[in-house]
């Protein structure tokens, strides 16, 4: 079960490009009332210049800290939105959303977003890009702040003493105050370290956790390979493992979750037992399942060590770890906001830290204070977070992380109103298509929301994921291979495959007797020919860029597939490069998951 996107071709866009429809902002008709409109954040409408930077020795004695991090209400003011409204003439088909969704006005400030900072989204041939669970977008002031803040400033080696190693450690302080205050973590309790990414975060908890033959490891089935891979260190220690069984849908049953842990907390050989974890994925990457992080608390209480894999979660999510103190937690910086990549964090409880320092398998620059050559003596680095930052941190990549995250923090309380309106709508869309025969193109496996969002602040019960199959006019599923490639041609950037999710996948398209006789060394070409078809799902993400055109889109490359003329005449063009073994890797069978 594999993982392809697709990508923008060289060639001549099959669909003529939509008419571009008014941004999705303010005044969208007459009928909308005046208290609809919404404030926009003064970031979106800061001066551009990228050239007014304090140099170092004046950001060393400046008092800019996390602190400025604005509420997502504050900070605003009002703008002249005219031009914004007359770039295109309304459409039908956005007044009948409009009509539905009223409530969608106001989240105008992301259609400012979107016109300002996202402005390669909307030029001619643009490619329509459904990918946000693979990576968010940056919005371009983020990029252009960075650049000018490198070009103003020295950035030294944070493990040096010098001015501008004193600049670089400064602003590395200031954004692990931003991540703090972000995700609402008492700087008393939590710290952060940064690594390059959720895996990298997730592993340095696998690695050092004390498991031992008396531990258990208990995790979901629907999560990512990262989450999965911890029990490789549960396994080499003996530890036991319990999977959390999922629901047809994905995600997690609550009730048994917390019938399992009472049931764990009452036994007496649990409380004689070594430190156990329990992890649990916020969001699920291909089933759109939201896990309540209620059932932290319960683990808690049974005396289980907690992790939470956030990067889905994090960037349309609100999370406050005052209020769900977890142990740790996992995210990567692109997910949320685009730029930079290569760039993730755990925000760890310090007791924790501390736990895991002490069984920490190897040490290396940056982690120590003083290691016996010859000898075994080794002394950690004072500071928790350092102990566990191999080598030299992307201290350049830092400032960018703390702009970004007050870039996204006013607009976060929007996403979730914005994002389940335009899923809620794609869905309908999406099911209502048929092929001549009657027979229906699309078949939606992931959860959707099950009630409707009406104000700011409301958060979704599922993400703004949307995995499917596409099925031909006999009710065959249609190769994903097939349409990648048709995506490909159409300029649309989703995804297809098992999103290295393999326990959601085979939840959702019911073979999990298939995986229940895996036997070692199986291949995934095997498990395909077993099968008889290529296995994984079409996946289509919204996310912080997204808007009704992009949803328009999707339900116009979806009608193009339900058109018989049209898709043999793909399948066709399709089948010869496939044959001559011409078609990019996007468009080929499912890659590794």
């Amino acid at each position: 079960m594999g993982n392809t996107s697709s990508t923008l071709p060289p060639d001549h866009h099959p669909f003529q490009h939509p008419r571009r429809l008014r941004s999705e902002a303010l005044k969208t008709s007459s009928r909308t009332p005046r208290s609809l409109r919404l404030k926009i954040p003064a970031f979106l409408h800061r001066p551009t210049s990228t050239r007014t930077h304090p140099s170092a020795s004046e950001e060393l004695h400046s008092e800019r800290s996390s602190s400025d991090v604005g509420s997502p209400y504050d900070d605003a003011s009002n703008v002249d939105t005219s031009s914004i409204e007359t770039r295109a003439s309304i459409s039908p088909d956005y007044e009948r959303f409009l009509a539905a969704f009223p409530e969608y006005a106001l989240t105008a400030s992301l259609d400012i977003l979107r016109s300002t900072e996202l402005t390669r989204l909307d030029k001619p041939e643009s490619e329509t890009y459904v990918d946000y669970m693979g990576g968010s977008l940056f919005p371009e002031r983020l990029v252009k702040w960075h650049s000018g803040f490198l070009q103003d400033n020295i950035l030294g080696n944070t493990h040096s003493i010098s001015s501008s190693s004193q600049l670089s450690a400064r602003h590395a302080s200031e954004a692990r105050k931003a991540v703090l205050d972000f995700f609402d973590a008492p700087a008393d309790q939590y710290t952060v370290v940064f690594t390059s990414s959720t895996t990298a975060a997730i592993k340095l908890v696998a690695e050092s956790f004390p498991f031992g033959s008396t531990s258990s490891l208990i995790l979901p089935a629907d999560a990512h390979n990262s989450v999965h891979g911890i029990r490789c260190f549960a396994k080499h220690n003996g530890s036991q493992i319990h999977y959390l069984p999922t629901l047809p849908r994905g995600g997690v049953l609550p009730d048994e979750v917390m019938r399992f842990l009472e049931s764990r907390s009452s036994s007496e050989q649990a409380l004689d037992a070594a430190p156990s974890l329990f992890v649990l994925t916020g969001q699920s990457n291909i089933s759109n399942s939201k896990t309540p992080l209620s059932l932290f608390k319960n683990a808690k209480e049974s005396g289980l060590y907690t992790l939470l894999d956030a990067a889905a979660l994090a960037p349309t999510s609100i999370i406050s770890l005052q209020k769900t103190p977890v142990d740790a937690v996992a995210i990567s910086f692109y997910k949320m906001f685009g730029y930079p990549t290569g760039v993730g964090a755990l925000i760890v409880r310090k007791d924790f830290l501390e736990l895991l320092s002490k069984n920490r398998p190897w040490f290396a620059g940056g982690t120590v204070d003083v290691v016996q050559v010859p000898g075994s003596i080794v002394s950690l680095a004072e500071e928790l977070h350092e102990r566990f930052e191999d080598g030299t941190i992307n201290y350049l990549a830092l400032p960018a992380i703390t702009e970004g995250l007050q870039t996204l923090k006013p607009l976060l309380p929007m996403l979730p109103l914005r994002l389940s309106s335009l899923t809620l709508w794609l869905v309908k869309a999406l099911e209502d298509i048929k092929h001549p025969s009657g027979v229906p193109c699309v078949q939606i496996l992931s959860r959707t929301p099950s009630s409707r969002l009406t104000k700011i602040g409301e958060q979704s019960d599922v993400g703004s994921v949307i995995s499917l199959l596409f099925h031909d006019p006999q009710g065959n599923i249609l190769p994903l291979s097939f349409i990648s490639y048709c995506a490909f041609k159409h300029r649309i950037s989703l995804r297809t495959g098992c999103m290295c999710n393999p326990g959601g996948a085979a939840t959702l398209l019911g073979i999990n007797s298939y995986m229940d006789a895996l036997t070692e060394g199986a291949t995934l070409r095997e498990l395909e020919s077993h099968a008889g078809r290529e296995l994984g799902v079409v996946r289509i993400s919204l996310g912080l860029g997204s808007n009704f055109n992009d949803v328009q889109r999707v339900i116009q490359f979806a009608e193009f597939i339900s058109d018989e003329f049209e898709r043999q005449k793909a399948w066709t063009d399709w089948m010869n490069l496939r044959d001559r073994e011409e078609l990019g890797p996007c468009c080929n069978t499912a890659s590794r998951a």
